[in-house]
């Protein structure tokens, strides 16, 4: 049986353990952060906490995997014979995409048909929903395409919803304009929070929250307004949780699932990745539903 190797992008936070178990290669995103080194903190999220204290200024900054990076995995993938499939960050948000496809084009016609590259058009928590299948698929002894199919089916039923604690972040890292942080800013004075989306690639506002102060709950009920008539029908669904160094919030939302709809399996509870967290800044928790 040729084997099917699935690649994904740092982005993607998912459990070492899920990693492990299901072969999964893991591209790393680059961070540069100068002062990082002199921060305290065993996490990007406790030294942009300690950043703040101290007054530091800047913000780390990311950059995706290069063309070459992605070269070398698929040189390694290929060896193993068989076919690859790749699972990126939305093209809307990152360059990832591109240089996966860029990388892809290096290397010969008959090798690039063993090639297969998927724009999530998402981001964290549901592009390691998305890993999880393709590597259960894979496991099952589907080739590429086959895998390719089935994602791109899937991609249209999964959702993800974030809430931040400050908007800066985000604005620091580009995600979001100016006008549009000055807006969250406001709201939160006001006592209302936002509930964050990806839609059509991009992150944009889902819904409005006042007095949130529970973000697990929020979060919660937001997901299960996609989720409860699908799971009424019959139909199994997947949630993937991510937290940007904000545990107790993320297992409260686990708890919440599996007590409202045990149905619906919690996946995984990982620490948002360095590439995503960076941006969304500590505090922040991520829901991520896919149904099938």
């Amino acid at each position: 049986m040729n084997k099917t190797t699935i690649i994904i992008g740092e982005s993607a936070s998912i459990s070492k353990e899920i990693i492990e178990k299901l072969g999964i290669v893991v591209v790393p995103f680059k961070i540069d952060w100068p002062e990082m080194e002199k921060l305290e903190g065993n996490n990007i999220f406790e030294k942009m906490r300690d950043a703040e204290k101290k007054g530091i200024k800047t913000t780390p900054k990311t950059s995706q995997p290069s063309m070459g990076t992605f070269k070398t995995a698929f040189d390694e993938a290929l060896k193993e014979g068989g076919t690859v499939i790749c699972i990126t960050i939305s093209s809307g948000i990152s360059g990832t995409y591109n240089s996966a496809v860029q990388a892809k084009k290096m290397f010969k016609e008959e090798e690039q048909k063993r090639i297969f590259i998927l724009d999530s058009f998402n981001a964290d928590a549901a592009e390691g929903l998305l890993a999880i299948r393709a590597g259960e698929l894979a496991q099952e002894g589907k080739n590429g395409e086959e895998i390719l199919k089935t994602l791109t089916d899937l991609s249209k039923n999964i959702f993800l919803f974030g809430m931040f604690d400050t908007p800066k972040w985000l604005e620091a890292g580009g995600r979001i304009n100016h006008p549009l942080s000055v807006i969250f800013s406001q709201m939160q004075r006001m006592g209302m929070r936002p509930i964050l989306s990806m839609k059509d690639g991009v992150i944009k506002p889902a819904n409005l929250k006042m007095q949130a102060k529970d973000t697990a709950n929020a979060l919660f009920k937001q997901t299960e307004s996609v989720i409860k008539k699908g799971i009424e029908e019959g139909k199994t669904c997947k949630i993937g949780i991510s937290h940007a160094d904000s545990i107790e919030e993320a297992e409260k939302l686990k708890k919440l699932f599996e007590e409202n709809y045990p149905q619906a399996k919690v996946e995984f509870i990982g620490m948002t990745s360095a590439a995503i967290g960076s941006h969304v800044g500590p505090g922040a928790l991520i829901c991520c539903s896919l149904e099938n």
